[in-house]
């Protein structure tokens, strides 16, 4: 007999906002519906129902002793570091028989990036790229880690797409706020700005960086703003949270190979792919290769 595989159960934020919320329960539906091999359910952690508990009991009910949890997050803030791993806890506690693996959050993954880019292009009209400046706007944390990872995914999504330039800001407990952000922009010479929610469905949080986007550029007519679109229950989101699904299964919770030129072809690098990784020798790292002469070539590339 061949055991079934373990369930997929997704962790969201959770969001005041009813069309936000409507949309993650949309998408947790529409993945059941793609994947009828695996049972699939999806709970919020706060604000929003169904809580995290009650998406663990529908599937214990369905018969489900095995799941990976994956959260629903873009980066990995206090969320996906300890609220998730505190509620499945909870939940082993109060269903003894259950075991579970714990996927890691979504990231700036390829995939993702290019839904980004798709966003941009919507919004752009006959500019050329290299005349527009884009500000991606993460949620925000009191975590610098999740922070700094907003910043990492602005600098992927600016590698070798041909923008003037990728900024960053933040909506909420970071600096620069989106007006900050957007001055940052214009001091750097920006004629036209993009601003980019990093965020993956509509909510309080992407209308309030779009209603300051709109007040910030009333008090500012001679510079071009527009305000693209969140990423949006795509295919590729859909495909991102599989991948994240398997890697937990196999237990496969990997380092950065999402972006690494090597494993995946990034706009501008895809000789990279591929390409043997040799060893890099120090000139003073003694003991690893003979003294070289001045003037031989010491690296090994």
């Amino acid at each position: 007999m061949t055991t079934a595989p373990p369930a997929l159960l997704i962790a969201g934020h959770g969001t005041r906002d009813d069309a936000g919320a409507g949309a993650f329960r949309d998408f947790v539906e529409e993945l059941g519906r793609r994947h009828p091999e695996l049972p699939v359910a999806g709970g919020f952690i706060e604000l929003s129902p169904p809580p995290l508990g009650d998406a663990v009991t529908s599937l214990v009910e369905r018969g489900v002793s095995r799941f990976a949890a994956v959260p629903l997050m873009l980066v990995s803030a206090g969320h996906a570091k300890g609220d998730i791993p505190a509620a499945l806890s909870r939940e082993k506690e109060r269903h003894p028989g259950i075991s579970y693996t714990y996927g890691r959050p979504l990231g700036p993954h390829p995939g993702l990036l290019a839904v980004l880019e798709r966003r941009v292009d919507e919004v752009l009209g006959d500019l050329d790229r290299s005349e527009v400046t884009v500000l991606l706007v993460g949620r925000g944390s009191t975590d610098p880690d999740a922070n700094a990872e907003v910043y990492k995914a602005a600098r992927l999504f600016w590698e070798g797409r041909g923008y003037a330039g990728v900024e960053t800001a933040f909506v909420s407990l970071a600096a620069p706020d989106v007006p900050s952000g957007l001055d940052r922009c214009t001091k750097l010479g920006a004629r036209h700005i993009v601003v980019l929610p990093y965020f993956l469905f509509t909510g309080i949080l992407p209308d309030r960086v779009r209603q300051q986007t709109r007040d910030w550029a009333e008090a500012h007519p001679s510079t071009g703003v527009v305000s693209a679109d969140v990423i949006g229950p795509t295919e590729e989101l859909m495909d991102l949270v599989m991948e994240r699904y398997r890697e937990a299964v196999k237990g496969d919770i990997r380092m950065n190979c999402d972006t690494c030129v090597y494993r995946i072809a990034l706009p501008g690098f895809e000789d990279k792919v591929g390409a043997p990784q040799q060893p890099h020798f120090h000139p003073d790292d003694d003991g690893h290769h003979h003294h070289h002469h001045p003037g031989s070539h010491a690296h090994a590339h």
